[in-house]
């Protein structure tokens, strides 16, 4: 990718749920559609994203992209992967921290999009809203 065309965007949001619950949200698949309304399928072979495993996800209009986890670390509360869906391909780390004392939140979400400008920014509207229902219950 020419480095004018892409780039890296972080995007993050706080809220009122634990750090261990974002965190399970996060890395359960099966928690997934709950959190992120642009996913309505996933199908992947385990219970917690695993480092070298692949799967699928279907979004709203049946669009498929399969994806592969490339790092995970429970210690850090980070993890990352690949996705591809036809000819885009975008790569994100996630994260869950703990919120800034005094901010009146108790965890933050963030995530880093690695991909085309257009591509990045045309998802960072979803990719927000989702990370703010990914915070709060619900």
């Amino acid at each position: 990718m020419s480095s004018v065309l892409s780039g890296n965007l972080h995007l993050s949001a706080s809220g009122s749920l634990r750090v261990d619950e974002v965190w399970q949200r996060y890395t359960e698949p099966v928690w997934w559609p709950h959190w992120a309304p642009h996913i309505r399928e996933v199908d992947y072979p385990q219970a917690v994203v695993t480092p070298g495993t692949t799967g699928r996800v279907t979004g709203v209009g049946g669009v498929v992209a399969l994806f592969r986890i490339d790092a995970v670390d429970h210690i850090a509360r980070t993890w990352s992967w690949s996705v591809r869906s036809g000819p885009l391909r975008l790569s994100f780390d996630h994260g869950v921290d703990t919120a800034e004392q005094g901010s009146g939140h108790v965890s933050t979400a963030w995530l880093v999009t690695h991909a085309l400008w257009p591509v990045a920014l045309g998802y960072a509207p979803v990719a927000r809203y989702s990370l703010g229902r990914l915070v709060t219950p619900g």
